[in-house]
């Protein structure tokens, strides 16, 4: 397994993870247990600020939340001078509850509520992402009521798909997010928000996918819109103050991945926006991007225990571990691919080849599928790399299995920054209605 950030196998044959020894951090909080390495989230959020700055131009970024929203994350996002994006309520009461300054944070989403809406207003955020015309019109109306403007970006889609899984690939024209520059309708949007009596319209928001490894589709969709920019400045007088290029950058989850460094995306971004905002535009555009999964995704790793095998001579061995896809349903969803070692083995030599199977009754609950480890026994401890983006924050309960702990881990220290679900948090919400509990079973 390849290490990333302060990962590594210390004198004891043992994964340590930020200065912990993951054995000591098993005892201390049980398994399934996500770990975080706090300080490689800090330095890809330092990275991301640094080659911003570096270009001299206007700019925010924004820690994408719905990879990983918990409130000790967001502290660490606002400690390092990133701004937000939330697409629920839940995601923005996480990040109030947390202290987040409302002002740097963006709401996207292609469904926003009603309640989502004006609570969003009352927090005072700094601007929507505003996704359709419905939404438009509903937020126009709401701040109208309250008697408030609202900043906010139209997203666009720039018809530039990126090479990625075709699930998660969402800047192309048959989308359901945003508006289409290709056939007008995104012209149309600008016009009608420009005239709304209660909406500033700042830009424009575009992303063309996700888990990206080349700088061409960003390059393209700068262009893109740096063009349909010149005609509604020409046509309608509509200046662009911001463009949002979104996230999609992307990391290192298997042997042969090859993302780029932070500093390549970004340089090639700016590089872009100043060739094609120049010569036409009076001032180029503050630069907006949303990274998530290049913030979280490799600093976070799953410690599981080994439980159960079945060995099917000549076809494979299974051996269960006591997780799976309620804790990381993306190998299920996008037959994504993950590397693990023995944690408490690392050191071992390989004597099999087993696959890693979950324990939900679902036939499709496999983790990974041929792993090479050391012989494996009932106990053993199996880290699972790069899963600290879109693993906890789209955890579920199937099966009723509890969700697991999370804890960060820096310099030695190790903190719970949520707790393991209970019991009693599974039944938490049941309510069993009187005429059930007093009607009688049927023999």
């Amino acid at each position: 397994m390849f290490l990333h950030g302060t990962s590594q196998i210390n004198a004891a044959g043992h994964l340590e993870i930020g200065g912990c020894d993951v054995t000591d951090l098993k005892a201390k909080y049980g398994t399934p247990l996500y770990i975080v390495d706090e300080e490689l989230v800090r330095q890809r959020c330092q990275q991301y600020v640094a080659a911003f700055r570096a270009s001299g131009l206007k700019f925010q970024v924004a820690y994408a939340s719905k990879a990983f929203c918990v409130m000790a994350m967001c502290r660490i996002a606002d400690q390092e001078g990133m701004s937000l994006d939330v697409v629920s309520d839940g995601e923005l009461y996480t990040a109030l509850q947390a202290g987040f300054p409302a002002k740097r944070i963006h709401f996207h989403g292609n469904n926003k509520t009603l309640e989502e809406i004006e609570m969003a207003i009352d927090a005072e955020i700094g601007c929507f992402v505003v996704d359709n015309l419905v939404e438009l019109h509903v937020l126009n109306a709401v701040a109208a009521e309250k008697n408030v403007r609202v900043q906010i970006l139209l997203r666009v889609t720039p018809g530039v798909e990126a090479h990625t899984h075709e699930y998660i690939s969402t800047g192309q024209t048959d989308s359901k997010f945003g508006f289409d520059i290709g056939n007008g309708s995104a012209f149309e949007a600008v016009k009608l928000a420009s005239e709304q009596s209660h909406l500033d319209l700042l830009g424009v928001h575009s992303h063309i996918g996700s888990q990206i490894f080349e700088v061409e589709g960003f390059e393209m969709a700068v262009q893109r819109v740096a063009e349909f920019a010149q005609r509604v400045h020409a046509d309608l007088g509509v200046p662009f103050k911001v463009v949002n290029l979104g996230g999609g950058f992307g990391i290192r989850y298997v042997d042969g991945d090859t993302p780029l460094e932070v500093s390549q995306y970004v340089k090639a971004i700016t590089d872009a926006v100043k060739t094609h905002f120049s010569g036409w535009s009076a001032e180029v555009p503050e630069i907006w991007v949303e990274p998530g999964r290049s913030i979280v995704g490799d600093a976070g790793t799953t410690l599981y225990t080994l439980g159960t095998s079945k060995d099917i001579p000549g076809v494979r061995k299974y051996v269960a571990v006591d997780g799976g896809m309620t804790d990381n349903p993306r190998p299920a969803l996008y037959e994504s691919k993950y590397e693990a070692v023995l944690a408490n083995r690392a050191n071992d030599a390989v004597e099999e080849t087993v696959s890693i199977a979950g324990k939900c009754c679902e036939s499709g609950d496999m983790l990974i599928w041929d792993l090479d480890l050391p012989k494996v026994n009932s106990g053993d401890l199996l880290a699972v790399s790069c899963t600290g983006a879109y693993n906890y924050s789209m955890a579920s309960n199937y099966n009723r299995i509890r969700r697991p702990a999370v804890v960060f881990v820096n310099q030695g220290e190790s903190d719970l920054v949520v707790r393991r679900e209970t019991l009693q948090d599974i039944v938490g919400n049941d309510v069993v209605p009187e005429r059930i509990g007093k009607q009688a079973v049927l023999k």
